[in-house]
């Protein structure tokens, strides 16, 4: 598969207040329908997080995390929205449904392979620069 198909991504952030504005970026989803490829990776950097929001509940952050992990996955036991074709799962995986973890707006490019196209969008954009 050396030649490039359209693929779509997200960024998901973690938003406690949004009042302020303040944010950290903590996975990404990758869909290529032409590839039949749906995944997201998820990271918490739990020292950035408390240190921003101290209090904030990290074990129901990387909960939610995971099952969107999951569900992307299409792992049946994360409930019937994961037994969705990819298509309706990528919708659902875009759409608000949080306040504190969202999505950014969903955008498009070209790539060979989906899942190298997916560790470098995390390497870029979640992975924290001291890493």
């Amino acid at each position: 598969m050396g030649d490039n198909a359209p693929f779509s991504y997200a960024v998901y952030r973690v938003v406690p207040r949004v009042e302020r504005g303040e944010r950290i970026n903590v996975g990404v989803l990758v869909f290529s329908r032409p590839r039949g490829y749906l995944a997201v990776r998820t990271g918490v950097d739990a020292a950035r997080l408390e240190a921003l929001w101290p209090g904030l509940d990290l074990d129901a952050i990387a909960a939610h995390l995971r099952a969107l992990e999951r569900i992307a996955a299409g792992d049946p036991q994360a409930g019937p929205i994961a037994t969705l074709d990819q298509t309706a799962r990528f919708h659902w995986l875009v759409s608000p449904s949080s306040t504190i973890i969202q999505p950014s707006q969903v955008h498009t490019g070209l790539c060979g392979e989906p899942a190298e196209q997916l560790d470098r969008l995390y390497a870029s954009l979640v992975e924290s620069a001291d890493a």
